[in-house]
């Protein structure tokens, strides 16, 4: 009789390994989502593109995936994550290079966007379902928040690329070739998770990937009460930082009087604070618990910074560096969360959901903000107040959000977003 040679487990450093090349995915994904705002002032004089302009080429990136994340989170629990990301991937860099030799035409730039937007989102969904497969039951909070610190490694050095790449800031398409090169190392790194992926089946032991035969969309109304707290949270929560980013280079050097490499600068303070804290606060959450609290603190945190930034002479670095903190305590419990609340097999669709609900938000803040904006600019100066009330009440409602999911995890109906990784594996010994 044949001997079964039972596989080993991967390595913590095989884990670790794919987790970078997903992650350096990631990286090119933000360095080209970022990529529009240093160049706000070069689009502005050297192509006559208004604030709304401006708004539209980040908010047409969201619209189409109001639908296409739902769309996109469904083919990942259908043909797999592997498949999923190359696919995502490769749509990334075309319209990456659409956007980069557009010739300055709005509508094609635009156009641009729209099937880079149609990619990045998914392929974020995909990532994020991804790890939390590899890393369920272990470092999952901590193993999300280098990712996010990898990713917002792409945001910083998109926006600080007026300083480190000022030669190329002459003309607005210098800029932009930088974004496109970022965009294919995204998709190569997208290969190597694929080929150490395919290779870690064949030699360790690892569950199959759980794919759903058949969507059932009556499912979707049955995810438990925390995961739509979260979802809202997530819309708001978003929705005042992504917009705030697309006009925050104008903002600070029309209202704060700051240099582009210095209103670069303060802008990626936000990205800076969050990649240091996001993974220590994911090692917090694994070990201590308390995601829902957390979300609180966090959503607390980014009430008062838009008010304070356009009605107190202060250094915005200050304020940039507060709503940095929460960057990292929200996102570091709200993602590892999901995965506590829905089903692996229906993870890809519960991401999707979220994040579509998300881009409603950034598509609409983008749009409104821009208006706000211009309708705000008499003789060429703009009063950014109105814009700046818009964010500060996301933040309000966002924390109305983190509250009722709180009260719902210390209930009766809890999923353990509240407990500890011991605690947790005793009320939930399946995780």
């Amino acid at each position: 009789m044949a001997t079964v040679v039972e596989k080993a487990q991967p390595s913590p450093l095989f884990r670790w390994v794919v987790l970078l090349f997903i992650s350096m995915a990631m990286f090119g994904n933000y360095y080209v989502y970022d990529s529009i705002s240093p160049l706000a002032d070069l689009l502005k004089v050297q192509l006559g593109f208004s604030d709304s302009n401006l708004g539209l080429l980040n908010a047409i990136y969201s619209f189409p995936n109001i639908i296409m994340v739902l769309i996109g989170g469904i083919i990942i629990d259908r043909i797999g994550a592997k498949k999923a990301s190359v696919l995502f991937s490769s749509l990334c860099m075309i319209g990456s290079a659409m956007t980069t030799f557009s010739g300055g035409d709005l509508v094609f730039m635009a156009a641009g966007r729209l099937v880079f937007g149609l990619g990045a989102e998914s392929l974020i969904v995909t990532i994020t379902t991804v790890i939390a497969k590899w890393f369920k039951g272990k470092e999952l909070s901590f193993a999300f928040g280098l990712n996010l610190t990898v990713a917002r490694l792409g945001s910083f050095a998109a926006l600080n690329s007026p300083s480190w790449a000022k030669v190329l800031y002459e003309s607005w398409k210098g800029p932009l070739l930088i974004s496109t090169t970022m965009a294919a190392v995204s998709l190569i790194s997208v290969i190597i998770y694929v080929i150490m992926d395919t290779r870690a089946r064949r030699l360790f032991s690892l569950p199959e990937e759980q794919k759903q035969e058949k969507i059932n969309w009556s499912e979707i109304f049955s995810f438990k009460t925390s995961f739509w707290y979260i979802t809202l949270l997530c819309v708001t929560f978003y929705s005042a930082i992504f917009p705030f980013q697309t006009f925050a280079v104008k903002f600070f050097i029309e209202h704060h009087g700051l240099s582009r490499e210095a209103a670069s600068f303060a802008s990626s303070v936000i990205i800076l604070a969050s990649m240091i804290g996001t993974p220590l606060f994911g090692i917090y959450i694994d070990r201590k618990g308390r995601r829902a609290t957390l979300m609180i603190l966090g959503s607390l945190l980014i009430v008062p910074v838009y008010l304070i930034m356009a009605y107190v002479p202060i250094d915005p670095r200050w304020m940039t560096a507060v709503m940095g903190v929460a960057f990292s305590l929200v996102p570091a419990a709200m993602w590892p969360s999901v995965a506590l609340i829905v089903e692996e097999k229906k993870l890809g669709t519960a991401y999707g959901l979220m994040t579509m609900i998300q881009n409603i938000g950034l598509t609409t803040f983008n749009v409104l903000v821009g208006w706000a904006n211009d309708t705000s600019t008499v003789e060429g100066i703009t009063d950014y107040s109105l814009g700046m009330w818009f964010f500060s009440i996301t933040g309000f409602v966002g924390l109305a959000f983190a509250y009722l999911l709180r009260r719902q995890e210390t209930g009766m109906q809890k999923s353990g977003l509240e407990m500890g990784h011991e605690e947790l594996h005793k009320f939930r010994p399946e995780i």
